[in-house]
């Protein structure tokens, strides 16, 4: 049995309108870094962000959706998340696991991981914005929807995401 193909942007939209949250997409450029996009996130509102894809040896998978200026400790995250010491997921465990390519790498990707081996973790930080900023599954566009929303996206394709708070040297601490 193979497994489905990934889900597209035109899915993801539609599964955000079932769900009835709002959202907003620009499109632009292909961005592949959090730095190569600084001129297209200088015009929208919002939180924007980086996502981080890791593996470890043991083949535990997590993604970390965090404000792009936040400062991480991967090792105390992979820790506390249950994982040993992390390296980044290649590009082919990336479309695998998640059903996207390197620079493409997002909280929305999630809807791919029908087999529920991804973690899930989110920055805390990303509440204190009204909107937060996420590539629809394909890096030439960007999709804004509320953080409450993106829980309540996460919660219908995963179950709920671990909530993080970073401080200032990267450390992490879950939240309740």
């Amino acid at each position: 049995m193979t497994a489905p193909p990934p889900a597209t942007e035109a899915d993801l939209f539609a599964l955000l309108d079932r769900l009835g949250i709002a959202h907003r997409t620009v499109r632009h450029r292909p961005v592949f870094t959090v730095d190569e996009g600084a001129d297209i996130k200088a015009q929208m509102p919002g939180g924007h962000t980086k996502n981080l894809f890791l593996k470890d040896k043991k083949g535990r998978l997590a993604l970390i959706s965090a404000l792009a200026e936040t400062k991480i400790d991967l090792n105390a995250t992979a820790q506390l998340i249950g994982m040993g010491r992390p390296s980044f997921g290649s590009a082919e465990l990336l479309m695998e696991a998640l059903g996207v390519k390197p620079g493409s790498v997002t909280a929305f990707a999630k809807m791919n991981d029908t087999a529920g081996r991804v973690r899930m973790a989110l920055d805390a930080a990303l509440f204190d914005h009204d909107l937060v900023n996420f590539h629809p599954l394909r890096n030439d566009a960007t999709t804004a929807i509320s953080p409450a929303d993106l829980v309540r996206f996460l919660e219908a394709v995963d179950g709920p995401p671990l909530l993080i708070s970073f401080n200032a040297e990267g450390t992490p601490q879950l939240k309740a």
